[in-house]
């Protein structure tokens, strides 16, 4: 079984050697809308393809790491049932948590990639080697991202960051066709 899923070599240069993903969460883990109950109490949709990628990543060795200015317990029951560890809820300086986060795993900014949507990301996004964002990302976001997916956020976008990674590490041939029934 031959990939479909492609990209520029000079993209998949840039995107090689990462070893820590850093991903914001509204507006890339999910669509972005704030959605209430009748008791105020917040829900977030979130899309199964996104939560697959992020387990393919954490299997292939890179460090999945959500960072993200809000907390909420359906974001937590999520990503504890995908297995991620690294998960920082309410942060207002997302570039101090991720310096933090490399100095603990002993890993430089050249090793790291992010997705996210909007300003808060920015600081990331001018240190990672690699980052990326969904293509209804703010516009300031979207002119300095190295790539930009077609999936919307919380439509599958944080899945094509999570196929990049693995094509560009190598791996994602070999998971497809470990994938075959």
């Amino acid at each position: 079984m031959q990939p479909v899923v492609r990209h520029p070599a000079e993209l998949l240069l840039k995107a090689q050697g990462i070893r820590v993903a850093f991903f914001d969460v509204d507006g890339v883990l999910t669509d972005g809308g704030l959605y209430f109950s009748a008791g105020g109490e917040t829900l977030k949709r979130f899309h199964v393809l996104d939560g697959y990628g992020l387990g393919l990543l954490r299997s292939s060795g890179v460090v999945p790491v959500v960072i993200t200015g809000r907390d909420s317990r359906p974001l937590r029951v999520r990503l504890k049932a995908l297995g991620i560890d690294e998960v920082h809820c309410g942060v207002k300086d997302k570039a101090q948590v991720a310096q933090q986060r490399l100095q603990a795993l002993q890993l430089s900014w050249e090793q790291a990639a992010v997705i996210g949507d909007d300003w808060p990301d920015l600081p990331l996004m001018r240190r990672c080697r690699f980052s990326a964002a969904p293509p209804d990302a703010h516009a300031e976001v979207l002119a300095t991202v190295d790539f930009v997916t077609t999936r919307r956020g919380g439509h599958g976008a944080a899945r094509e960051f999570c196929d990049l990674l693995l094509i560009a590490a190598g791996r994602y041939a070999q998971y497809l066709q470990d994938a075959r029934p």
